[in-house]
């Protein structure tokens, strides 16, 4: 019997094409054995699996059923394969480094490069995960290490090491009364922040970091803020904010990576909102390699701007 993941392909690609010929070309095999694959998987389970009377292609419902088996048994040897790591290849060090989805696109590529440059035995597992999560998953021993923003919100028992950091702004999109053409980054004493936050808001879900932060910001301003969108994404919070259903607060770091089109951006004053970086570790527990890691995120150029 073929493993999970070969079946798994073959479907998808019948899937793709309707065609027995056209997917037996795609996947460098002859159709005839194609076919007879998917039938002995049909007799041996004794259902039929993909529904190609028709085109496109379906799979049948219990087509789905094996297919979501499929996954799982693909999961499994994926996990089974990480925890006989240390046995099967002694030599080798796995690093499960836990972070914002947000934050890993913009903190990862700077450094893993250079830290796997510097230790070629070690792989790399990264879990996306949010804040709370990270710091649980850190404690639990589920990760070695956890990149974050604003230490001074994490747990005790956990050990940070900060770096860099960012600013934050006020997104204005054009349709905003606030809007000043022909103008991207306005000077910070343009309006008065507690102004703008009463405008309808598009944020993050509460649980990021981000949101944390803004959360307080509104306290101080003794706003009941105008929330008519939430998203878990910051980064797609960002994208909406941009295209006109409210303003929003994001990072440079996200900022930059929003498609170019008119908008107005109000800096922060530090005193209200900024974030630094870390990188942290259960306080029990720091071998030579972690603090390899430590210290190449510590020597990092990390201050994300926007000019």
């Amino acid at each position: 019997m073929h493993d999970p993941d070969t079946i798994l392909h073959y479907f998808d690609v019948l899937l793709k094409h309707s065609s027995f010929t056209k997917a037996a070309r795609e996947l460098y095999i002859s159709q005839p054995y194609l076919t007879q694959t998917i039938k002995r998987l049909e007799k041996s389970l004794g259902s039929q699996l993909l529904e190609r009377s028709q085109v496109p292609f379906t799979l049948t419902p219990a087509g789905r059923i094996y297919y979501q088996y499929l996954e799982r048994q693909s999961l499994a040897h994926q996990q089974l394969e990480r925890l006989l790591a240390p046995y099967t290849n002694p030599e080798r060090r796995v690093l499960r480094i836990t972070v914002l989805e947000s934050l890993g696109s913009y903190l990862l590529p700077a450094l893993l490069p250079p830290f796997l440059k510097a230790h070629p035995e070690c792989d790399v597992e990264i879990l996306e995960a949010l804040p709370r999560k990270s710091e649980s998953m850190l404690l639990n021993n589920e990760a070695d290490c956890y990149l974050g923003q604003t230490p001074e919100t994490v747990a005790s028992g956990i050990q940070t090491f900060t770096n860099g950091g960012e600013r934050y702004y006020i997104v204005i999109p054009q349709n905003s009364p606030y809007f000043q053409p022909g103008r991207f980054i306005l000077p910070e004493n343009t309006y008065d922040p507690a102004v703008l936050l009463q405008e309808k808001l598009v944020l993050s879900k509460n649980g990021s970091a981000i949101r944390h932060q803004i959360n307080g910001l509104l306290q101080k301003y003794r706003i009941k803020p105008h929330v008519i969108l939430e998203s878990q994404s910051v980064i797609t919070a960002a994208e909406l904010a941009t295209k006109g259903l409210g303003l929003t607060i994001s990072s440079a770091s996200i900022l930059r990576r929003v498609r170019e089109t008119p908008i107005n951006l109000l800096p922060l004053a530090e005193e209200l909102l900024t974030i630094k970086f870390f990188i942290a570790v259960a306080q029990k527990h720091c071998d030579p390699l972690l603090k390899s890691l430590i210290e190449t995120f510590q020597g990092l150029q990390l201050q994300a701007e926007i000019n």
